[in-house]
């Protein structure tokens, strides 16, 4: 019986009971217990921590009846070692001093959060330093080793797994392009109407699937195609102006470039450098027409259209005459005896598409972030599904995470731009088209699939949207037709993949 006890007095002699990192409150962060012990236990133990350090009596471990704290303060934070009262105190602060020397190799700030982050790399390192209660004959170089060692079969795995992952991608790729093909090929034949080939060839309202082409005439939708619109005006001037600022404002522009002025261009700008309205014609009539649309698209990264709205103008002005648009799709002045105001911007008619139909989707943006080994791979593509459109200046925001590089960038169409202030990855296309419809992008980068959205897209194009055009503009008296020239665009007002 002596013996036996002598036998369990130096075990417990000897034996490192916990360790742990908490706060200056006594909560635990991360604690390793290295002999059996209920979670409530070692709570109540590093609980009643602090309250044992205000006495001051001690400053690298207090006491109580059955237990001691070795302890060491990490800024805000304290490295804490629980051992028996009959312990080496000089061995113990040995043992912590290497403790605290461990932390800060995986952990880059001293912060609750970063030690709870790495909880586990901690862990690992906590039990090269004490086996079953005791200390091993380590330093800060083996422990390094021991926890860093590569396995063979690990590396087998991941590299298995790598190519598994990939090969999925690609299958999932390959399986959503057939089934965006499918759905517009099923819905292709409602997508649009094909009543909308001029500015009078479509009777003011017209169903789209879904959404629906607004304008503020009240009309039949089923009315036959009528004459072209025609610009009517009255008194001595021949040909007037609508929508246009003259040929004073274009000369006054030019003169200003030609003394080395830079000009910007304001219609369609966002505070972005990437939105950019197309330039004017260089020939510009006497009676000069602006057909504008913008969009503004909403899509969630899995897929669904959100919202969807476009707005064009050459928009609704109270003096024209809205029962000769709808009856002979004219556009004229309700008084014959006034006229179009001379050199200045006059809109004569709007119309608004809103929808949730993917069909309707101007260009579709997948992207698909899967986490890897050193952070994430991103692919992402873009598909023109209106063909008709001729997008130019295409910019793809990604946002990337910040403090981390600049991404490694592998198959790519087109170009690229990191901006590691703003941290934003910009795809940049200068054309896409129906020869250029489809176009990819890969890169890689440390980050979290959420951190590469919301995505945003800007554009612009010289067709518009709906096909809006004008075909005729004519005199009010005698019907004689006039030159007249114009400029149409199709402008990004949002256009965000969320």
């Amino acid at each position: 019986m002596c013996l036996k006890k002598t036998f369990n007095l130096m075990m417990f002699d000897l034996v490192l009971l916990a360790a742990a990192v908490c706060t200056k409150a006594g909560k635990a962060i991360v604690s390793r217990q290295f002999v059996e012990m209920t979670r409530t236990r070692i709570e109540g133990l590093l609980a009643a921590f602090p309250k044992l350090m205000n006495t001051g009596k001690q400053h690298t471990f207090v006491e109580t009846d059955s237990v001691r704290y070795v302890y060491q303060p990490l800024e805000k934070l304290y490295m804490v070692l629980i051992t028996t009262k009959n312990s080496n105190i000089l061995e113990d602060l040995e043992t912590l001093r290497l403790f605290s020397r461990v932390i800060p190799e995986y952990c880059r700030v001293l912060e609750e959060s970063e030690i709870s982050d790495h909880c586990f790399d901690l862990i690992f390192a906590f039990d090269e330093i004490v086996a079953l209660g005791y200390r091993e004959n380590v330093n800060l170089a083996q422990i390094r080793t021991f926890t860093e060692m590569d396995s063979h079969e690990e590396k087998v795995f991941r590299a298995v797994r790598e190519t598994q992952e990939r090969e999925a991608k690609a299958e999932m790729r390959r399986k959503a392009k057939e089934l965006q093909q499918a759905r517009r090929d099923a819905e292709r034949s409602g997508k649009k109407v094909s009543t909308y080939g001029g500015f009078g060839s479509a009777p003011g309202m017209t169903s789209m699937s879904s959404g629906s082409i607004i304008t503020d005439t009240i009309v039949e939708p089923e009315k036959p195609k009528i004459t072209p619109a025609a610009a009517r005006q009255s008194g001595p001037s021949k040909a007037l102006k609508l929508g246009a600022k003259g040929k004073e404002v274009d000369n006054f522009v030019d003169k200003l470039k030609s003394e080395g002025e830079t000009i910007m261009p304001t219609s369609g700008k966002r505070g972005s450098d990437v939105s950019k309205a197309l330039p004017p014609p260089i020939n510009v009539e006497g009676v000069h027409l602006r057909v504008e649309e913008k969009i503004s698209l909403t899509c969630g990264r899995d897929g669904g259209l959100q919202n969807m709205e476009l707005l064009g103008m050459l928009q609704t002005h109270p003096n024209v005459d809205k029962k000769l648009f709808t009856t002979d799709s004219v556009i004229g002045l309700k008084n014959p005896e006034k006229s179009f105001p001379l050199n200045n911007d006059v809109g004569v008619l709007k119309w608004r598409l809103q929808t949730t139909d993917e069909a309707l989707i101007p260009l579709t943006i997948n992207c698909w972030p899967s986490e890897s080994a050193t952070g994430c791979d991103v692919n992402i593509e873009y598909e023109l599904q209106e063909e008709s459109l001729e997008l130019n200046d295409v910019v793809i925001s990604i946002p990337v995470p910040s403090g981390v590089g600049a991404p490694l960038i592998g198959d790519l169409d087109g170009e690229y731009k990191h901006d590691s202030r703003r941290n934003i990855l910009e795809w940049c296309l200068p054309v896409i088209d129906a020869n250029n419809k489809t176009g990819s992008m890969e890169f890689s980068i440390a980050g979290q699939p959420n951190d590469f959205f919301p995505i945003a897209v800007t554009f612009v194009s010289k067709r518009n949207y709906c096909d809006i055009q004008v075909t005729k503009a004519t005199l009010v008296d005698g019907d004689t037709s006039v030159r007249f020239s114009s400029e149409i665009s199709f402008l990004v007002d949002k256009y965000e993949i969320l």
